[in-house]
């Protein structure tokens, strides 16, 4: 079985030689050809040539246009090869190369997916509201594909030329997509238990808290909307037609007590409230039956 090991890397002079010579440690005792893969998003650093040096086919970005991009490149790479088997793993340190073989396992084992799971195998240390995030995001995951994954936000997972050919459009939710997308085509998916380590150094991804407790909600509501359509329009449209309803009930019970009649403007907000309640509704049957 031939193995693609990809690893994303922006401004990562510091710490790729390390996680390069681990994977070679770890994947020399193999039975296994495998080739190392670089994808440079953009790096202002000397990423590209201590990758090169390092013995790694590296991709560069001529500037810096994300993860979902730089996942979308990996993938590609990773098609045009001859591989197997197609392995994510960060370029932080912060995962273990040791984990690699148990994840290629499970493919020779017929699965078609394998996270490296987090929560189970053990965390050295991270932030409360990104472990906050990560655990929500992965319930909110497991309810839309009904069925229960515990870290779908790993960068340490592996998967076959299958899953690699199911088309990846999100830009913010890329990682819980290829798992929706993968269980929607009812391909087989399991998760392991892998070390994640304290990290060296500053977070590229969690510079502020609160700003990243903000973008986590937004691609939750995200996550909704693309895949749940109904669910999100229908609950927002409901919560519109219940206000209107409340509010004509109101005018209603002023009418039998006093006999009052009037109150124009609060009868046009009812009226108003529940056309965009009713549209809302119509918007995510239409939207349900498009995402089919």
């Amino acid at each position: 079985m031939k193995i693609a090991i990809s690893i994303p890397a922006y401004n990562e002079a510091a710490s790729l030689p390390r996680v390069i010579a681990k994977i070679n440690e770890v994947m020399q005792k193999q039975k296994d050809p495998y080739t190392i893969i670089v994808v440079d998003d953009g790096s202002t650093d000397n990423t590209t040539e201590v990758a090169k040096k390092a013995g790694a086919h590296v991709i560069s970005h001529p500037y810096n246009v994300g993860l979902a991009e730089t996942f979308r490149t990996e993938v590609k790479e990773f098609l045009k090869t001859k591989a197997d088997v197609f392995v994510h793993i960060d370029a932080d340190c912060q995962y273990n190369p040791q984990d690699i073989p148990r994840l290629m396992q499970e493919i020779k084992n017929g699965y078609d997916l394998v996270l490296g799971n987090r929560f189970a195998g053990g965390i050295e240390q991270m932030p409360f509201l990104k472990k906050l995030g990560n655990k929500v995001f992965s319930r909110v995951i497991s309810r839309i594909i009904r069925y229960k994954v515990e870290d779908c936000q790993t960068g340490l997972r592996a998967f076959n030329r299958k899953v690699a050919e199911i088309p990846i459009t999100s830009d913010h939710t890329y990682t819980q997509e290829q798992i929706i997308r993968t269980v929607r085509e009812k391909f087989k998916i399991k998760e392991i238990p892998v070390y994640f380590a304290k990290r060296e150094g500053k977070s590229k991804l969690i510079k502020n808290p609160f700003e990243y407790a903000i973008r986590a909600w937004i691609n939750i509501f995200r996550i909704y909307r693309d895949f749940e359509p109904l669910k999100f329009f229908g609950r927002i449209g409901m919560m519109f037609v219940s206000i209107g309803m409340l509010i004509g009930l109101w005018l209603v019970y002023l009418f039998l007590t006093t006999g009052r009649v009037g109150h124009i403007p609060l009868t046009i907000l009812t009226i108003l409230f529940i056309m965009l309640g009713i549209q809302a509704i119509i918007f995510g049957f239409l939207a349900d039956i498009r995402r089919k």
